[in-house]
């Protein structure tokens, strides 16, 4: 049996010897794209080459991408570990020819390829090309057809539909006709039975997509109109997991060599074998597909958080551990003791999880550990509405608390569906539906962009950047176009060359201006969209013709300069205080402050955050000069020290920049010297993930004014202070003083609320055989509270609701004994929220005590009133 390493190194080695060029995978997090969050397929990397924004490295190249599919179009994740082949992280094995070899090459290969060097049996093999479209006025792609017939016999070539086979980047863009490879690998009795033919693209598991070839010769326009490219490409993609399943004679992805180390070692953790129990194997499958995306992830730079991407993978762990949690019987962390088994099997090739391993590992332990604690949140809020659907006497939970559960605590509705069913009630799915859609709906608006076609003025594709030197220039517009997003008009300007930083690198883009003929033009932001540089307008130039003067706003610059050229010299004195562990695990640099994360698992004490601040400022006051090499190879820059970041995708030359021995790889504006940043300043460190800190400092003016700032509070302190020769001793002491006046207060207040004790149940009225006291006092809610509990043990058919106003705020508090609460099913909870709404406030608690907040102090009468209505 061929194992999984061979099979990629086969493939690899094929492509070399077809004289491809061999390139890494580029990263499954994208950034510095505003389209795309995931690599979700193999071309990603090369989009710009196929919009003609930038150059090949190479005519032929081949590679295996890792990708994410668990969003927008290509969403597998609800599939995932149910059937045989869908994932969330997978292996994209792909051949691409830019204006090189094309259909009968692409062909010839893939055929040689499986059939010859992997020995797949052609009787098992079916072909599909487009079968054409009248709405393009699209014909069958008999090119390809005639080519396919030379080599396999037609009954197995079949016409496909546009959905199937004609390949699309998006709305608009490069797209062409695609010939798919389908493999049967079902028993010859199954075979007999139905002709492989008849199950091609019909969602059959053992009847699959092994390979699709693409061949890009058309350009979509906004218009939906297909336009011929001037040059032909080809774009192929082949499932490397679904090859093995193949090549290893399996019938699932999961019983290969990819996955099975993974599924045992879930299985000995869990005690629990794989194969006995459907649900077991299904929660062990999702488990190893989904580590293995998060694990790419976090490897990629991409944490679990609540938004975007960092969303997205926060979603697939809590998945893995809900499944775990649910059918293996996992209550504390367990995923990350399954790292070792992927890294093992995988980080030879991807050598980013060897050497991120301990963050990896750290991540996902925190993260699981602060998923089973909402975990077990969810669960005792579900069984509160399950007690609520059963008092109000309904038979299921809402639909709308079972999307908050699913919203907010990470419930996926057939957990609640399960804990419910335990309870005797069902789950409202279609009120649930309802939600889901409205949602939906809410994000794809708030996404959604209306683009126009560019409209050409001048040929021209690359985009000369010249902002490294100057901050003003003549430019002409090559081309523009115009947006609509959120019912806001803006217009996209595409210049010759550009003084003006486009966002990327965590720092943000320029602003400015054009002016031409009296006209002045406001770019409002710049930014990198499949590699182009685009200036941001709310309008469009009269004369979008005429030559232009480009002028970026200068103070934002240098300012943005100042603090990017800091983060360089703060991961530097990082490295030098707490060890070379610190790596970049992002950052932002604008022209207000600087935010830089990074690898580091203890919080950082006072002193060490003093020792980084005084290194960087000695670094400023050295006013080191820039040392910048603006076009150096790899290799190279990695001899001086420069080191890569992983989750960056780097060409064979980069640019370094290097202040003494700060080397880093950046494309980013800096400063000249290091003296320009005058002063830098820590304002705040902190966690922001398992094993990964963040920074925020600011420096010159904004650092200049927080000092300013801070002597003027401590002349405030001096005077107030007559000159004390010790302030912080003196703040010490009146701290001290205050916090034990406000325990004399406190003792005081509960004294004079025991006090009334007596009083109140004196007041005490018999109402259907309960003592019942209701009563405005003059207490706060602490008080209140340490009142209620004295009066609980002296009978045990007590009702006692005391309202007050503490600082203008009214408030009640409940106590009912636990035998009158039984019997009478009582519950202080629900009565508090009823009668709160008297005060316009909410609260609750638990069946014997229950306390109320409120703004509308009038409501208390009417609270006092009501409240004898309370007892049944």
């Amino acid at each position: 049996m061929m194992k999984s390493v061979d099979i990629r190194k086969t493939f690899l080695e094929f492509f070399t010897s077809k004289e491809h060029l061999i390139v890494p995978s580029a990263p499954m997090v994208i950034k510095n794209d505003p389209t795309l969050m995931f690599t979700n397929a193999g071309m990603n990397q090369f989009k710009d080459v196929f919009l003609g924004n930038s150059p090949a490295k190479s005519p032929r190249i081949a590679d295996t991408q890792k990708c994410l599919r668990v969003s927008g179009k290509h969403n597998d994740l609800e599939e995932v570990g149910h059937d045989t082949y869908h994932h969330t992280m997978f292996e994209m094995l792909g051949n691409w020819s830019f204006g090189n070899y094309f259909k009968k090459e692409a062909i010839a290969w893939a055929w040689e390829l499986l059939t010859e060097v992997l020995k797949i049996d052609k009787e098992k093999l079916y072909v599909t090309v487009f079968g054409g479209d009248e709405t393009d006025n699209m014909p069958k792609d008999m090119e390809a057809y005639d080519f396919w017939k030379k080599i396999i016999s037609e009954d197995r070539i079949l016409f496909g539909s546009k959905k199937d086979n004609f390949w699309e980047m998006g709305d608009t863009g490069p797209c062409g006709p695609c010939s798919e490879i389908h493999v049967d690998i079902r028993s010859e009795e199954e075979k007999k039975l139905i002709p492989g033919k008849d199950l091609v693209n019909k969602d059959h598991p053992q009847v699959i997509e092994i390979w699709n070839l693409v061949f890009i010769e058309f350009n979509r326009l906004a218009s939906g109109q297909l336009v011929q490219l001037p040059a032909k490409h080809v774009d192929t993609g082949m499932g490397f997991e679904r090859l093995c399943m193949v090549l290893q004679n399996k019938k699932s992805n999961y019983d290969t060599d990819v996955f099975q180390p993974l599924i045992q070692e879930i299985a000995q953790l869990s005690g629990r074998p794989y194969g006995v129990d459907n649900k077991q194997d299904i929660a062990m499958r999702v488990i190893a597909d989904h580590l293995r995306a998060v694990s790419f992830a976090i490897a990629d730079g991409q944490l679990p958080s609540n938004n975007k991407a960092g969303y997205v993978i926060r979603r697939i762990l809590r998945r893995a551990v809900r499944y775990g949690y649910t059918f293996l019987g996992f209550e504390t962390p367990f995923m990350y003791k399954i790292l070792p088994v992927l890294v093992n099997q995988m980080g030879d090739q991807f050598t980013e999880l060897k050497s991120q391993q301990e963050l990896i590992k750290r991540v996902i332990a925190e993260e699981e550990a602060s998923f089973l604690r909402t975990l077990e949140t969810g669960i005792k809020l579900l069984e509160q509405l399950s007690e609520k659907a059963k008092a109000e006497g309904r038979a299921e939970i809402s639909g709308k608390d079972a999307f908050t559960l699913n919203d907010t605590y990470g419930f996926p509705l057939d957990l609640t569906e399960l804990i419910a069913r335990e309870q005797g009630l069902g789950v409202d799915r279609a009120g649930f539906d309802v939600e889901m859609q409205q949602q939906k709906e809410r994000s794809r608006q708030a996404a959604a962009v209306d683009t126009d076609d560019w409209v050409i003025i001048r040929e021209g594709e690359e985009v000369q950047f010249i902002g490294y030197d100057f901050l003003e220039a003549e430019v002409e517009i090559l081309r523009y176009r115009k947006i609509t997003q959120k019912n806001k008009t803006l217009y996209q300007l595409v210049f010759d060359r550009t003084p003006f930083y486009a966002e990327s690198g965590g720092q943000a883009g320029d602003s400015g201006f054009i002016e031409a003929n009296g006209e002045k033009i406001s770019i409002i932001d710049t930014r990198k969209e499949n590699n182009l540089i685009i200036h941001l307008t709310e309008k469009l130039p009269a004369q979008p013709e005429e030559n232009f003067r480009a002028v970026v706003e200068s103070g934002i610059r240098q300012m943005s300069a100042c603090n990017h050229s800091a983060t360089h010299l703060l991961h530097y004195a990082l490295r030098q205080v707490l060890g070379t562990h610190v790596e970049q695990k992002g950052s932002l640099v604008n022209a207000e402050n600087l935010r830089f994360d990074f690898s580091h698992f203890q919080k950082m004490t006072d002193e060490e955050i003093a020792k980084v601040e005084q290194m960087v400022n000695r670094l400023v006051r050295a006013n080191i000069q820039l040392d910048e090499h603006r076009e150096m190879p790899i290799a190279e820059a990695q001899k001086l020290g420069a080191m890569a970041l992983f989750g960056e995708k780097y060409g064979d030359s980069v640019r370094v920049i290097r202040f003494g021995e700060s080397v880093e790889l950046c494309g980013g504006t800096h400063v000249s010297a290091t003296g320009n940043i005058g002063l830098f300043k820590i304002v705040s460190e902190g966690a922001i993930a398992a094993g990964v800190r963040r920074i925020e400092a600011i420096t010159t003016e904004k650092a200049e004014e927080m000092a300013l700032s801070n002597f003027k509070t401590v002349g405030g302190f001096k005077a107030v202070f007559k000159s004390s020769a010790d302030m912080v001793a003196s703040l010490h002491d009146l701290v001290e003083q205050n916090a034990k006046l406000q325990k004399t207060i406190d003792a005081l207040k509960r004294e004079k609320a025991l006090g009334l004790k007596d009083t109140l149940l004196a007041s005490a009225r018999e109402i259907k055989g309960v003592k019942f006291i209701a009563q405005r006092a003059e207490l706060d809610a602490a008080a209140a509270k340490d009142l209620s509990f004295a009066l609980k043990d002296t009978s045990d058919n007590l009702f006692v609701l005391l309202a007050f106003v503490n600082d203008g705020k009214p408030g009640i508090s409940l106590m009912i004994s636990e035998k009158l609460a039984t019997e009478r099913k009582l519950n202080a909870g629900q009565i508090v929220r009823e009668l709160a709404k008297e005060i316009r406030g909410g609260g609750g608690g638990q069946t014997y005590f229950a306390t109320a907040g409120g703004s509308y102090p009038e409501g208390i009468d009417a609270i006092l009133a009501k409240a004898e209505n309370m007892i049944e």
